[in-house]
């Protein structure tokens, strides 16, 4: 215990140096710069720099964004279409040109704006015993006719829903 006693006694004897006269000067001058403004400021905050980076939430939603309109344009465009062949196969008539343009109105157009599809599910038809998926269809059918020798025209539009059974391959 003797040594922890002197250790301390001469611990306590011993006193900070006295400071140089030029550090005082120094810092004398540095503080009548700073008062001046010509300084420059030794202990402030300094801006971050900026740099790039990437935001992956905001990558994250934007890919699962476009993931999910690619999949569902990929649905709408593998519906397979519900035009007759008959249409498709037989040709225009040809009048002849010497032939002169009847008063009657002529059939011009028709067309069919789908504004609503259901899928309603599994089904089973009366008096079968395989399932069917029945599709509900709602449209609004125009047709058109125009008069050749007198211009004139007459549209009528109307509602129509269609009812479509498609059969189930089981497996």
């Amino acid at each position: 215990m003797n040594d922890f006693s002197e250790l301390e006694a001469e611990l306590k004897k011993l006193r900070p140096r006295p400071t140089s006269p030029d550090l005082a000067a120094r810092i004398e001058v540095s503080l009548a710069q700073e008062a001046a403004g010509r300084g420059t400021a030794t202990a402030g905050v300094l801006p971050k720099q900026r740099r790039f980076r990437l935001n992956w939430i905001a990558l994250g939603l934007g890919l699962a964004a476009a993931a999910t309109f690619l999949v569902l344009a990929r649905m709408n465009v593998d519906r397979p279409s519900k035009s007759t062949g008959l249409a498709l196969l037989t040709p225009a008539p040809i009048t002849p040109a010497a032939k002169e343009v009847a008063d009657t109105l002529v059939p011009s157009a028709m067309t069919q704006v789908v504004y609503d599809r259901k899928d309603e599910g599994l089904h089973f038809a009366e008096g079968t015993d395989e399932p069917v998926r029945r599709l509900r269809s709602k449209k609004r059918e125009t047709m058109q006719w125009n008069n050749p020798k007198t211009g004139a025209s007459l549209r009528v539009s109307y509602p129509t829903e269609e009812v479509t059974l498609v059969p189930v391959s089981g497996q």
